[in-house]
């Protein structure tokens, strides 16, 4: 599966849909009435395929994770949607038939679609966007400058991309220049984690990101990634599990230290939090049920 994962990453494929018109002019109607319904017909197909942007079939219901960048790509392409908790929600309600398609991350899809994995009757076909993720900390906060530093010196020793290739994500990592950490004078976000003991994270269930193994351990790169920016702080990283379309609030409102779950970066997540450098590509791809 990770080496399916890593290949898609590396090529990943954009098969759009073609949708078209069929008509028929009565009995007698006589041969150039036949063309010019044909000729109409053809024309209603070209401007259904044009409304659905070439990329989607705008009379689906597309299931998306409220606040994600799947919800984003939908309503930018006028879809349909079926709003859930998650991208994991989003992949059942397809398999049940409660939806037409999914729009997940690329990522995920490598790891939950297809062939050997939990959805294999599933399969991914349009790439909508694509789109690079970061790590969200609070507005101002020098834990981004932190976590820069580290991702500088991870990507160099070869940490990042050995952890990385635990999960097949290798092909997606933004190389990482080295990058000095600059403390805040004031409110340092960095010495108030140290101070407790604790880095909170913020997550949803996520694979290959953040998920948990056989054992109830959460694992993922995102999360191994999070464990070695805690040893670093000299603190132990703790996980818990978010509603997504809320992260700004949660991590304003104190309740967790950072958000760092394959989080794109938007307009909306750039100007609301403090993030960090990119650290892996990623597009926003449609699930459906394979023919």
């Amino acid at each position: 599966m990770k080496k399916k994962l890593a290949l898609m990453l590396a090529v990943s494929m954009t098969v759009g849909g073609v949708l078209t018109g069929c008509g028929s002019a009565s009995n007698d109607a006589g041969p150039a009435a036949e063309a010019d319904s044909a000729d109409a017909a053809e024309a209603d197909g070209a401007e259904d395929a044009g409304a659905a942007d070439a990329s989607g079939d705008a009379n689906l219901v597309y299931a998306v994770e409220a606040g994600s960048a799947g919800e984003a790509a939908a309503e930018e392409n006028g879809f349909q949607t079926n709003v859930v908790a998650s991208q994991a929600d989003a992949l059942m309600e397809v398999a049940s038939g409660t939806s037409d398609a999914a729009i997940i991350d690329l990522l995920m899809a490598g790891a939950m679609i297809g062939e050997g994995t939990s959805y294999p009757n599933l399969i991914h076909t349009t790439e909508l966007t694509t789109e690079e993720y970061g790590v969200g900390c609070r507005k101002g906060s020098d834990l981004a400058s932190f976590i820069n530093s580290v991702f500088g010196e991870s990507y160099a020793d070869g940490t990042m991309e050995e952890t990385a290739a635990v999960y097949g994500v290798q092909e997606a990592l933004v190389e990482q220049a080295a990058s000095e950490f600059v403390e805040s004078g004031e409110d340092s976000d960095v010495a108030y984690i140290k101070d407790k003991g604790t880095l909170i994270v913020g997550i949803t269930e996520f694979e290959p990101m953040d998920y948990k193994d056989g054992s109830g351990e959460w694992i993922g790169f995102d999360a191994d990634m999070a464990r070695i920016i805690a040893e670093k702080l000299g603190v132990e990283a703790q996980f818990v599990v978010i509603d997504w379309d809320n992260k700004i609030m949660e991590l304003d409102s104190g309740n967790i230290d950072v958000v760092w779950n394959g989080m794109t970066l938007t307009s909306e997540t750039t100007s609301a939090m403090e993030c960090t450098n990119a650290y892996c590509n990623n597009a926003q791809v449609i699930v459906v049920p394979a023919e």
